[in-house]
């Protein structure tokens, strides 16, 4: 990187970058354009070619940036050289669809431990892992020392398990609940409202739908 600090919607994008190269390596393309990744990842390329320079001058003027130079830029940039572990709070619907999706691991996230309070769940399997009761997740860090949490429990009991997080010493949370939590300043959050999200996605299809009938409209 070249010492500036990079805003948090620039830092959105890098990972949506990150994520459009998996593919292109995988297909045996040594070469990405700004105009390609653009494409990918719905952005333009000036924007894409700003946000590339926050990880300092490289990639070649009417070539483009290799491939797995990039993606290993990137991982180096957000810390994703090494694997991460991460504890997942909530074995009910959503918290089982995350806890098997294999994306996760591929990505260098390790889901290493999966907690609920409902006896009924402690104890199965989820997965390769077994559910353990919410009360053995302090105990289970001092061992463990995982990077990040995932909250995906209902909305009313994401600030206590947030509190249980934070006395746990955990950095960063990633939470479904559509409730606001509060921590310490110095932890890290990300909300993911996937209803905001399909809300956005409408919106762009109503949108590229209008402009279509007003460029038809002549």
């Amino acid at each position: 990187m070249d010492g500036r600090k990079v805003p948090a919607p620039t830092i959105e994008r890098l990972a949506l970058y990150l994520l459009c190269l998996k593919p292109l390596l995988e297909r045996g393309i040594e070469t990405v354009s700004s105009e390609t990744i653009a494409r990918l990842v719905g952005r333009n390329a000036p924007q894409v070619r700003k946000d590339l320079s926050y990880l300092g001058q490289f990639g070649t003027p009417g070539v483009g940036y290799n491939v797995a130079e990039l993606r290993r830029k990137l991982a180096l940039m957000m810390g994703l050289e090494r694997e991460k572990k991460v504890f997942l709070v909530g074995a009910g619907s959503l918290g089982s669809a995350l806890c098997r999706y294999g994306g996760f691991r591929e990505e260098g996230f390790n889901i290493c431990a999966v907690f609920d309070n409902d006896p009924a769940k402690v104890g199965k399997r989820l997965g390769r892992l077994q559910i353990q009761d919410i009360s053995e997740l302090i105990p289970a860090n001092l061992e463990q020392k995982v990077d990040m949490a995932i909250i995906a429990v209902p909305a009313s009991a994401s600030q206590a398990v947030a509190n249980l997080l934070v006395e746990a010493g955990i950095p960063s949370i990633a939470t479904f609940a559509p409730t606001p939590i509060e921590v310490p300043s110095q932890m890290s959050v990300r909300t993911v409202d996937l209803t905001k999200e399909l809300a956005v996605l409408s919106c762009r299809v109503h949108l590229r739908e209008g402009a279509a009938n007003v460029s038809g409209a002549d």
